[in-house]
């Protein structure tokens, strides 16, 4: 499968290696040209996007000399967000956490202002798609899920409709030659809940949407879409070891307003990875099973644009667009 195998080389050849930099080498805060500084999300309280700006906030202010906050800006699968961060000043105020959704929801609907409108600024982390289900329910692994679609069909949830997430779900159903109907949210804190009530046979998301209910064991991961199984959790299998050759990534960064200065970029490519280096940053993102992925705002704007290329083509393929 095309995307499959671009992403993967994309993900591999362009995210540098390693972290090198330690917390403790920077003792005084960088200097900022804006003292308040908002981070959009088009998810849901919860979501994936909304968990990963909260925590990376909350470090940020260790590091650079300004006051972060967390705007949820919902609807039209990402449009309002990409639409609120584009019309934005580009003086470094107001940024978009980039993931594939921008990308998708640029090629499938065609909004007003799309992927292209943003300047991509740095990427952060490289985070895992699994699919869960809840602790009490029939499903003991993914074969399990896909047995019961063949019989009775069932329901899948995933994020909104233009989410590597629904991607996933479709790529799954192919692969799998069956067809539950898929249900999408505009965050993964609802899916959490319609798969925990029975509504859902599963959900497609990431860790940090279930760590609580997983944790409280009311929750089960039945397989990652990972090229190779999850550090934190060697016993889930990946999809391709469950018999369905389907393997995503799905990256997490930020993008900002087109013409963003140098003395913007220069300040977030020092503190992205001075927080990649924070010791107690560093265990809450292993706990939530993301992968640091920094990718400096040179090399960013390049990697975007690769992974729209190549998405778009897989859609082309399938049909998804002309």
């Amino acid at each position: 499968m095309k995307i499959k195998t671009s992403l993967l080389v994309l993900l591999a050849g362009t995210f540098i290696g390693g972290i090198s930099l330690s917390a403790s080498a920077f003792a005084d805060k960088l200097a900022y040209p804006q003292k308040v500084v908002t981070l959009v999300t088009h998810s849901s309280p919860g979501g994936g996007s909304d968990v990963f700006l909260r925590e990376l906030s909350k470090y940020l202010g260790k590091y650079v000399d300004a006051t972060f906050i967390v705007e949820n800006v919902q609807g039209g699968s990402g449009a309002k967000a990409v639409a609120r961060t584009a019309s934005a000043p580009p003086d470094g105020s107001v940024f978009y956490a980039t993931t594939p959704t921008y990308v998708y929801t640029s090629l499938l609907s065609k909004p007003p202002k799309t992927y292209k409108d943003l300047e991509p600024l740095v990427n952060v982390f490289a985070d895992s798609e699994v699919i869960f289900t809840r602790a009490d329910g029939p499903f003991k692994t993914l074969q399990d899920v896909i047995d019961h679609a063949k019989k009775e069909r069932g329901k899948w949830g995933a994020a909104n409709p233009a989410s590597l997430e629904r991607q996933a779900a479709e790529q799954l159903k192919r692969a799998a030659g069956v067809t539950p109907a898929i249900v999408t949210h505009e965050g993964g804190g609802d899916m959490m809940l319609n798969v925990m009530n029975g509504t859902l046979d599963i959900g497609i998301g990431e860790i940090a949407e279930i760590r609580s209910q997983l944790d409280a064991g009311k929750l089960r991961v039945l397989a990652t879409f990972n090229p190779e199984r999850l550090t934190e959790k060697p016993d889930v299998p990946t999809v391709k070891e469950s018999g369905f050759n389907v393997e995503l990534v799905k990256f997490r960064g930020l993008a900002g307003p087109k013409g963003l200065p140098d003395n913007v970029t220069n300040v977030w490519d020092q503190a992205i990875q001075q927080v990649l280096a924070d010791p107690d940053y560093k265990k809450t993102y292993t706990e939530e099973v993301l992968v640091p992925k920094f990718i400096p705002h040179k090399d960013y704007p390049a990697f975007v644009n690769n992974f729209a290329d190549t998405t778009e083509s897989f859609l082309k393929e399938t049909g998804a667009i002309k």
